[in-house]
């Protein structure tokens, strides 16, 4: 397992460089092109810029140690293809926020990874340049939408990389693949740069081996941004601090008979885990979280249909060429730059925003939305974090359920209720099934909690070779 300790050290020591660190990344890189998990690498630039840490004109918290970023967030060195047609071609005129803040501290991209899409599924599968391949299994899904970023951490091809969470496509592809993956706060790091898909609830955030480098990469990205006014003020200092006894409870409604069992029997062995470490783990209800998937598959196609209405083959983007008049550059450019599930979101929310059933779906569905924010801060008004399962099964075949996208959309059941509330979640690693396949918890707490959430999991961590 490869840490942004283990690769400073090294360059510290002598015992490695930059440009070594840098050389041998990209050489894992090609050794893993079966995992189709990169789009494509920045060798150029990501060598250009390890020469300057070496020389001494680029220093940092991360100097030297290469990353990853999603291809929806805007990075130099390639193009920024949200894998899709629609923008296969675009090369962005400025980089996203995070990214510049992860490069001021000397952090190296090499990398774009594959997602479905503009973030659209939670599998990979939805890519217009074909799927990734699960680290632990190749014949299941890396699951989505930030997939890529997910096998890249868990081959040890970087040590992190970057991902975006509208629903879950930071946690869920962490827990197919048995990293850490973190949905902050929403507001913790800025949007500004990023493709968007759903504005209130689009969240950056990380995939690492440890809460610790977890919380490094954060404390980086976090804070207030001039251009991205739904940013929050500094709140995240990036470290972990020592644990005082907690109040947990595990929701009760995601551990039912529709869970895999071997899920269950995981997220209760880190629940004893917990309370081996002094903390109180009870359960709890929360009925409302069994309504929250049918709130976010109206809430969410419905800003999808407004962010990607820019795309109209006139602007920017895909413009067929087959198209005769305005009417056909239109219709003709999205039939040909969008995947079908983009399709299929664009639909349905045009669909409930239209008149006649704005009030019946879409009002519905937000009061519904506040609902659920006021459940979840009855809990936290006795219980510090709340546990539940990731995933309600283990990453499944490739394949499998791209014939049934009701069947696709369940596998975000236990990750859309934070999103929704806007909490801080993240995943963590906490075993496996019979056959070896990875099985996430989610650690959920108040806003603005997301240094306790991670210095919790740091405290029951288990080490890891």
């Amino acid at each position: 397992m490869i840490t942004i300790g283990h690769i400073l050290s090294r360059i510290k020591s002598g015992e490695s460089s930059a440009v070594q660190e840098v050389e041998a990344a990209l050489e894992r890189a090609k050794a893993h092109a079966s995992y189709h998990a990169l789009l494509e690498l920045t060798p150029e630039r990501a060598l250009e810029r390890a020469k300057l840490v070496d020389e001494g004109a680029l220093t940092g918290k991360l100097a030297g140690v290469p990353f990853v970023v999603k291809d929806n967030f805007l990075a130099f060195g390639a193009p920024t293809t949200a894998a899709s047609n629609m923008l296969r071609n675009f090369d962005a005129p400025y980089q996203a926020t995070v990214v510049e803040k992860l490069e001021q501290e000397g952090a190296i991209c090499i990398g774009k990874s594959n997602l479905d899409a503009f973030a659209h599924g939670g599998s990979t599968e939805n890519s217009a340049f074909g799927p990734t391949n699960n680290a632990i299994d190749t014949t299941r899904v890396a699951g989505g939408s930030s997939g890529g970023s997910a096998v890249v951490t868990a081959l040890d091809i970087v040590p992190f990389a970057l991902g975006s969470d509208t629903g879950g496509s930071i946690r869920q592809p962490a827990s197919f693949n048995g990293v850490y993956g973190i949905k902050p706060t929403y507001g913790t790091a800025s949007r500004y740069g990023v493709v968007a898909m759903a504005s209130s609830t689009d969240t950056m955030g990380c995939f690492a081996h440890t809460a610790e480098d977890t919380a490094l990469v954060m404390g980086v990205m976090a804070g207030r941004d001039s251009k991205d006014m739904t940013s929050l003020p500094d709140f995240f200092d990036g470290s972990i601090h020592p644990m005082n006894p907690m109040k947990i409870g595990i929701i009760k409604e995601t551990m039912d008979n529709s869970v895999d069992e071997s899920v269950r029997a995981v997220t209760n062995t880190y629940a004893d885990t917990l309370r081996a470490a002094g903390h109180t783990v009870e359960e709890v209800s929360l009925p409302i979280v069994n309504h929250a998937l049918a709130m976010y598959y109206i809430i969410i196609p419905a800003e999808v249909s407004s962010n990607l209405a820019r795309y109209d083959g006139v602007r920017y983007g895909h413009r067929s060429e087959a198209a005769k008049t305005l009417a056909e550059v239109y219709s003709l450019s999205r039939a040909e730059g969008f995947m079908s599930e983009n399709k299929r979101r664009i639909l349905i929310g045009s669909f409930v925003l239209s008149q006649g059933f704005f009030d019946a779906y879409y009002l519905q569905a937000q009061k519904a939305r506040t609902l659920l924010i006021q459940g979840f801060e009855k809990l936290f008004e006795t219980y510090d974090a709340l546990l539940t399962p990731t995933a309600a099964a283990p990453a499944f075949k490739l394949g499998e359920n791209t014939e049934d996208p009701l069947k696709m959309y369940m596998t975000d059941v236990m990750t859309v209720p934070a999103s929704l509330a806007g909490l801080p979640a993240i995943s963590v690693p906490a075993g496996t099934n019979e056959q070896g396949l990875p099985i996430g918890v989610q650690l959920v707490g108040p806003l603005q909690s997301d240094n306790t959430l991670l210095s919790l999991a740091a405290s029951v961590e288990e080490p890891r070779s």
